[in-house]
């Protein structure tokens, strides 16, 4: 696993990258941003959820996006919209 971060842009992305195997394993697994304030979840390829260990470390759900979802979605989770 690689981690990529660019503090410049606030893009931050865990990656799967190697071999298992004999098959070439790539691929993203979480890609998150930070954007006014707030984290948005670009990616979650996690099987319990980036945004459930956020809350769980602490952070409002009024702090999170679910940036994967339709800005139409948004407004029917329990997290910020933008």
């Amino acid at each position: 696993m690689s981690f990529i971060r660019d503090p410049v842009s606030d893009n931050y992305q865990l990656m799967i990258i190697g071999w298992m195997d004999q098959e070439r394993v790539y691929g993203s697994i979480i890609h998150s941003t930070l954007h006014n304030g707030k984290i948005w979840i670009q990616h979650d390829g996690t099987e319990d959820g980036l945004a459930e260990r956020l809350v769980a470390a602490g952070v409002p759900k009024s702090d999170i996006v679910l940036g994967f979802q339709s800005p139409f979605k948004r407004q029917f989770t329990e997290f910020a919209v933008g």
